[in-house]
């Protein structure tokens, strides 16, 4: 039996865990966001930076606000007031730019924009599709912020978090990836930060558990939990229209981008047996592959209705 936009809304709040009313809602075969989620400006933004990043970049061409609405609003539930919130936030946040025609209004990704973007999809596409050979070595980056300066915390945790790298104790950030040296390198260096940093790399010695390190790091259970959330709202799904498809595709992109920044991408030795996360990656991948020429094809003509 198809699973409807109701009966999916119980397993999405997990995986957006980090409110337009569905009432009049046609029965979209596409998880929906929960109540509180739906309301978010958060969402809409999230949402509308998938459909740039999975649409608008790829094609160069400028998209009117009425087919971004009808996607938002129509398709996956959000308020027109938070959508249009959203874009202007997106707008003064330099990632699109409008163009006023007569009395409506067009968007386009400026080159910010699209550089973002085309970074993002690179990372959503490419990730959890392979795993390369460990040799045991661990990244170590020592680097402590004062309490009291909660925002470049909050943004060095980010962009660490980004680089793949774990932190099981307060200052301290690993990685099983010693290569990603460089990235962490340059989010310091970004934050003004390198007098306070230090870095080595090395096996795991004899003090502690390897194992009881990487969950601190990255939590694996919790992460399992969301795998499992993503795979329940989507391995059944069956769309049938082709709104539906492309409902369901932006949907898939937008829940799976969140991944990356949550998953290290663990070398196989350091998860757990039957990980998860490699058949999430499947099910992503598969109904990718299978939604997209229908959902590219409706999406086409709704960016051309003028």
């Amino acid at each position: 039996m198809m699973t409807t936009l109701r009966e999916t809304s119980r397993v999405s709040g997990r995986i957006r865990s980090m409110t337009a009313d569905d009432e009049g809602l046609p029965d979209i075969a596409v998880p929906s966001f929960t109540r509180r989620q739906q309301t978010g400006a958060r969402s809409a933004r999230s949402i509308l930076l998938t459909v740039f990043g999975e649409y608008v970049r790829p094609s160069g061409a400028a998209v009117w606000t009425s087919a971004l609405l009808y996607v938002l609003t129509t398709g996956l539930g959000v308020e027109e007031k938070a959508a249009r919130q959203a874009l202007n936030r997106m707008g003064a946040d330099g990632w699109i730019t409008a163009e006023r025609v007569g009395r409506r209004v067009r968007w386009n990704v400026t080159e910010h924009g699209r550089t973002l973007l085309t970074e993002g999809a690179e990372r959503i596409y490419s990730f959890g599709r392979e795993r390369e050979s460990w040799d045991g070595r661990w990244l170590v980056l020592l680097v402590s912020v004062p309490e009291s300066q909660r925002d470049l915390r909050h943004r060095l945790r980010n962009g660490l978090t980004w680089a793949g790298l774990g932190s099981p104790a307060p200052g301290v950030w690993i990685s099983p990836h010693p290569g990603r040296e460089a990235e962490a390198k340059h989010v310091v260096t970004e934050l003004g930060l390198d007098a306070a940093a230090f870095s080595f790399s090395g096996p795991f010695a004899a003090v502690g558990n390897e194992r009881d390190m990487v969950e601190q790091a990255w939590h694996l259970g919790e992460l399992a939990d969301a795998y499992e959330e993503f795979v329940a709202a989507f391995a059944g799904l069956r769309p049938t229209t082709p709104d539906e498809i492309l409902f369901a595709q932006i949907r898939l992109v937008d829940e799976w981008r969140r991944f990356p920044r949550l998953d290290p991408q663990l070398p196989m030795d350091l998860l757990p047996p039957h990980w998860i996360g490699l058949r999430a990656a499947n099910v992503f991948d598969d109904l990718h592959l299978q939604w997209h020429a229908t959902a590219l094809s409706r999406w086409t003509e709704l960016a051309g209705e003028g």
